[in-house]
């Protein structure tokens, strides 16, 4: 101890003499003060962390009981092991905080001897164009845009349902995606696109003509909802496009029980919960994009994630492998014969679809290789 007194390490075993409970409302409010962030965080901390650790004081949480709380977990809380992920990373996020504040020395959760639960990612598997215009089809005519607006701009639900035809730029056909409707505490309320990242999105006159028609039939009605962003303005007003029949906005789980899920069994399509979501119709978008060699970047800028990593984590099995690129590559030079394309058929109908049967631009004007001169 005294060792720790003159290397100004030590820490009062009475500092850690704080309850978890007590030291969570500390990390919350390190935290984004955004509704939906706050919503989230706390079912986490309400269902999965503090019936276990809540009144246990900070010193006593060890290895021992990080390894009953991870059992009690699995067994107990009745979740996904992704979910039981997130809870682990914000037990083990709150007591960091601990170990700044020189409460306790250490994080258990950090610890070599513990394995903390390992998320599950699925890999996406994008609709067919078929069961794209199947869908389509069963739903009621009210409702049919909502294909169009997630399969050719790549919109999230709540950005569907806050979609406003007076963001379309019609000069240089984009739109600009900047809200989503979400439902927080019991409201309907408007708020900015997912990590408050207003987005622009480029459009075909095809979509625009669909929305147009769309509009003709059902003209959008202007919807008032509060504005849930801390920069001082309290509502705003929208022109929405998709609406009920009383002109009311949608709300994501209500949409899903009366129109989305009623349309699987008009076009009798099983409806499989981790695929059929209308999400699907966003998955749709980006996979046509990558085949038709639009890059990475792009796609990430359109889809409004976060990081090009991200987007690359989601779709890298869809994009063409090493192989084809250097095939490709090598048959701009050397063209193959014509028993060569032959057996090469099936890989150029492949690269075809990708767009990629181009030769690159820097070899646009190089003469290919002969192979008979020497």
């Amino acid at each position: 101890m005294e060792n720790d007194l003159y290397a100004g390490i030590y820490i009062s075993p009475r500092a850690g003499d704080v309850s978890f409970a007590d030291l969570s409302v500390t990390y919350r409010q390190g935290r984004s003060q955004d509704e939906s962030s706050k919503v989230n965080l706390a079912n986490i901390f309400d269902n999965q962390i503090l019936p276990f650790l809540g009144k246990k004081r900070i010193r006593n949480i060890d290895v021992a009981v990080v390894r009953q709380w991870k059992l009690w977990l699995a067994e107990h809380s009745h979740i996904s092991v992704n979910y039981q992920a997130d809870a682990w990373m914000t037990a083990s996020a709150t007591l960091d905080v601990a170990v700044e504040a020189r409460l306790i020395g250490t994080n258990p959760f950090r610890s070599r001897l513990l394995c903390p639960p390992r998320r599950v990612f699925h890999r996406v598997t994008p609709w067919p164009a078929t069961k794209i215009r199947t869908i389509k089809q069963a739903l009621p005519d009210r409702y049919k845009i909502a294909v169009p607006l997630g399969a050719g701009l790549g919109l999230r639900p709540g950005e569907v349902f806050a979609f406003s035809p007076e963001n379309i730029d019609r000069t240089k056909l984009t739109y600009n995606c900047d809200r989503q409707i979400v439902y927080r505490n019991g409201i309907l309320a408007f708020k900015l696109p997912k990590g408050h990242k207003s987005r622009t999105i480029p459009m075909t006159k095809a979509i625009l003509r669909m929305i147009d028609d769309y509009t003709a039939a059902y003209p959008p009605c202007a919807v008032t909802l509060p504005w849930a962003e801390q920069d001082r303005i309290r509502t705003q007003t929208v022109n929405l496009l998709v609406t009920d029949t009383r002109r009311r906005p949608w709300r994501g789980s209500t949409w899903g029980q009366r129109v989305w899920r009623p349309a699987f069994d008009q076009a009798d399509i099983s409806y499989q919960r981790q695929q059929d979501g209308m999400q699907a119709l966003r998955h749709f978008y980006a996979s046509h994009l990558l085949a038709q060699g639009v890059t990475i970047k792009e796609i990430a800028a359109y889809l409004g994630h976060s990081s090009e990593a991200f987007t690359l984590k989601i779709y890298v099995h869809l994009t063409l492998t090493s192989y084809d690129r250097a095939r490709l590559a090598i048959d701009t030079m050397f063209p193959p014969t014509p028993a060569r394309r032959r057996m090469a058929g099936n890989q150029g109908r492949r690269i075809k679809m990708a767009g990629l049967n181009r030769r690159p631009r820097h070899l646009a004007h190089a003469p290919a290789l002969d192979q008979n001169r020497r």
